[in-house]
């Protein structure tokens, strides 16, 4: 009953022909195509299937009024699916509907896996959070910090001063290397960035670190929370400790084990490459996953699906385990979900602090620490991170909750992953 009136409803609203017709005739399809979940397995779960039903207007609406192409939303609550749902299409110029097995760009929410990864092997006593990243590569000792001062001719000057103590392996997994992006860095050290073009040519994780070890830090490491290639250098310690290029590792302990088949960092097969879902023409990314490269950008380079990120962030929910398998102790989990960057850490927010009010960070992922100031409701422990074009998850842990956003959309996605939080509380029963 529930997928009649799914179809009937997208029969309703769809229009007859065009490009926008297209739009809604492959959301119709999508839909059937992923199921729409009973009005009895969301009132188990204490949600309004009424209230929920506000999420699948919204994404309809979206996607009719031209501003995406398609999305997928997955509701998990106690380890059973709440509410999933597809909308629109993967591509435009092609027509095909957003399915489950659809991949997606994921930019810096590539970031949560890596920490994983490394976390994994400090739990086995290979690596530990205090080591100078120097012991895994070199190049990044005696690092150099650039402080601005105002000449004797009245115009700023860039000096580079000593760090005061070596970046560790914890200042990367928390963003207090002094490492930034080159888009995010400001004043004369920014000359040294552009002049640098560390992501020039085709190159390894190897070969960027050794870039970005020439590069001065934009802070004093441990003192300030700053965006940046934190787990880009993340990834190549893993690959020095574990003897495996970043792929091989994760391959081998996390997206085989897990069943993340459709995860990776290139898209070159070819039967796979129009699952790869693009944005609209005037909302464009840069970077196409079915070209390969050497770089494996820990911080930024991943692809994946809906059905595989459920899988990896259920596994951070349950503590570390899923399907009878553990990947982390229950411990390392709740060090990992916990704010590492409070008063007594010492590391305040620079101008642009991406976590946003009411939030600290912990290692690889934004945590809620106040139940109220963010302008949005959430418990107090709550977990988010997202990408560049709008992949976007966040987990309560007090509500038991996972929810994944997948979308590509660079320029609606911070008003999009706004509303769905808006709409998700809002569906609470109890």
């Amino acid at each position: 009953m529930a997928r009649s009136r799914s179809e009937a409803a997208a029969r309703r609203v769809a229009p007859a022909s065009g490009r926008r017709g297209a739009l809604w005739r492959g959301m119709a399809a999508a839909v059937l195509a992923m199921g729409v979940l009973g009005s009895a397995v969301a009132g188990e779960l204490k949600l309004s299937a009424a209230r929920l039903d506000r999420i699948t207007a919204f994404f309809r609406h979206e996607v009719a009024a031209g501003n995406i192409p398609g999305a997928i939303v997955r509701i998990q609550r106690h380890g059973r699916p709440a509410y999933i749902k597809s909308f629109g299409v993967r591509d435009v110029a092609t027509g095909r509907p957003m399915t489950s097995d659809t991949i997606f760009r994921l930019y810096s929410m590539s970031k949560p896996i890596t920490a994983v990864a490394a976390m994994m092997l400090v739990e086995e006593g290979r690596l530990s959070l205090d080591d100078p990243l120097s012991k895994y590569i070199p190049e990044f000792a005696d690092m150099k910090v650039g402080v601005e001062r105002v000449g004797t001719d009245g115009q700023p000057v860039l000096d580079l001063m000593p760090a005061r103590r070596p970046i560790t392996i914890q200042d990367l997994l928390r963003h207090s290397s002094g490492i930034v992006y080159d888009y995010v860095v400001f004043g004369l050290i920014k000359q040294n960035h552009i002049g640098a073009d560390i992501l020039a040519g085709d190159f390894d994780n190897a070969e960027l670190a050794r870039r970005i070890a020439r590069l001065p830090l934009a802070y004093q490491p441990g003192t300030t929370w700053a965006y940046g290639y934190s787990f880009d250098v993340l990834a190549r310690v893993v690959e020095v400790v574990s003897g495996q290029t970043l792929r091989q590792f994760e391959q081998e302990r996390l997206f085989g084990p897990l069943g993340m088949t459709g995860t990776g960092f290139y898209v070159t097969r070819p039967e796979q490459q129009d699952k790869v879902a693009e944005p609209l023409p005037s909302d464009p990314v840069h970077e196409n996953p079915r070209i390969r490269k050497r770089w494996e950008s820990g911080g930024s380079g991943m692809v994946s699906t809906t059905a595989d990120l459920a899988r990896f962030f259920q596994m951070l929910l349950n503590g570390g385990t899923l399907d009878g398998r553990r990947y982390l102790s229950p411990r390392t989990v709740d060090f990992m979900l916990a704010d590492s960057i409070g008063p007594a850490a010492g590391v305040k927010p620079w101008l642009f602090y991406y976590p946003g009010a009411g939030f600290g960070f912990g290692l690889g992922f934004a945590v809620r620490t106040d139940a109220g100031v963010s302008p949005w409701p959430g418990s107090i422990g709550q977990v988010d991170w997202g990408g560049a074009a709008g992949t976007y998850f966040w987990l309560d842990r007090e509500e038991d909750m996972l929810v994944l956003l997948m979308v590509q959309t660079p320029t609606q996605r911070g008003r999009i992953e706004a509303a769905l939080k808006n709409l998700v509380y809002g569906a609470f029963e109890r």
